[in-house]
């Protein structure tokens, strides 16, 4: 049978007797069964039965990357795809029809559509920062994996959400911070390997904080669902820069505004952040205070986690990623965890939707890092130092930062 030309019967037929085993293994996430790889499509031959059938929400910008990365892949069959502006969607089923050479790529303006079908085993998210939460939760409730763009939540409550969905459901869930791994490498070497002795602190320098934002209202473009990109956000009117999926960070897109994103604090802090706690070894953990500095104007934070060390934000004179350590004390070196599979995070993620096994950047994980992001946000906001409770996932006895925990979400996208 032809990996791109079966017809449509016989291949959903077959995909759907895999999606039952998927689904009757989906319980063995703690206990990792093993299958072998050519069961599995690992070389040229997979069968259309052997295929992860996936879908994409969201393809603008990084969707895009994500669309090509999984579409390239001979163990992924790519059948849908969604997006809120008719262009975008259009222009990515045109790339998946073209490169299966038929036109079965379904597209959707409304998630939801996408996220009912039951011949999809799992989804790529790549939406505006304000939507992530509220789809990975939906797509682990209809059954799908899902692979969700950093930063993976936009409030402390979402992280105990997204993670108890994760579990709720058994679905491999994977952050996309490929930049964990892929740029700090080296420091996490350095770190796990013992070359700096016993790691004390980390700084991360990011920028800027979101800030609200006043633009007045524009027509809305042809063929654009407005009220469905704020979703859960506040009405506000259209503008361009509003809604903008460009990667600056200077009023000119949404990673700008606060109703829709954290800033630089966020969206590169996801990078940063994420490998910062990886290569100090404190991804299991979250702050237990972080510390509001004002020296002579120069406002900076230290995060204290339980075992002692530091994670710097922005300390004076100290450079991105910057480690201090004790080189004359020697720790014995530990194996620094990596993707599984092949093809970067991307293959990863699709390794682990085979094996049920947790992937590098497992929700959790993505998670803690954004306790660090969000903790951050509302110490500068409230201009103080704030203790943090693990455990209640609170700021104890702390009334003014608690209002800080969540945000009010537009009917009906509540949580």
């Amino acid at each position: 049978m032809s990996r791109r030309n079966s017809t449509p019967s016989k291949s959903l037929g077959l995909m759907t007797n895999r999606r039952a085993f998927l689904k009757t293994a989906a319980g063995a996430m703690a206990a990792p069964y093993v299958i072998p790889s050519s069961a599995l499509g690992a070389d040229d031959s997979t069968a259309p039965s052997e295929r992860i059938v996936m879908g994409g929400i969201g393809i603008g910008n990084m969707g895009r990357g994500d669309l090509g990365a999984f579409l390239g892949r001979k163990d992924v069959q790519y059948v849908a795809v969604c997006d809120v502006k008719k262009g975008v969607r259009e222009g990515a089923k045109g790339r998946a029809d073209q490169h299966y050479s038929n036109s079965d790529c379904k597209a959707y303006n409304d998630f939801r559509d996408l996220l009912a079908r039951d011949d999809i085993d799992a989804v790529h998210i790549a939406t505006p920062d304000h939507w992530h939460v509220q789809i990975i939760i939906a797509a682990c409730a209809s059954g799908k994996d899902a692979f969700c763009q950093k930063p993976e939540t936009r409030t402390l409550r979402e992280n105990r959400l997204v993670v108890e969905a994760g579990r709720r459901y058994s679905r491999v869930v994977s952050g996309g911070s490929q930049r964990v791994l892929q740029d700090y490498r080296g420091v996490v070497n350095k770190c796990w390997g013992g070359e700096i002795g016993k790691v004390k602190s980390i700084n991360v320098n990011v920028n800027p904080l979101s800030v609200p934002c006043n633009l007045a209202g524009q027509p809305i473009p042809d063929g654009f669902d407005w009220d469905m990109w704020l979703g859960p956000a506040p009405w506000a009117p259209y503008h361009p820069y509003r809604c903008s999926g460009s990667f600056n960070i200077n009023g000119t897109s949404w990673r700008s505004f606060s109703d829709y994103s954290g800033g630089g604090m966020t969206d590169w802090g996801a990078h940063h952040f994420g490998g910062a706690t990886f290569a100090i070894d404190v991804r299991e953990l979250e702050p237990e205070e972080v510390i509001y500095n004002d020296e002579g104007g120069r406002k900076f934070l230290t995060f204290r986690y339980p075992n002692g060390k530091l994670l710097y934000h922005n300390r004076p004179n100290t450079g991105n990623m910057q480690v201090e350590g004790t080189p004359d004390e020697k720790v014995p070196a530990k194996t620094v965890p990596s993707y599984k599979g092949q093809g970067g995070i991307c293959g990863d993620f699709i390794e682990c939707v085979k094996t049920r096994e947790k992937p590098f950047r497992d929700i959790a994980f993505a998670a803690h890092t954004m306790t660090v992001c969000h903790l951050g946000l509302i110490a500068y906001e409230v201009q103080r130092s704030l203790k943090w409770d693990t455990a209640g996932q609170e700021f104890p006895g702390d009334e003014e930062a608690n209002r800080f925990l969540d945000r009010a979400r537009r009917e009906p996208w509540v949580l």
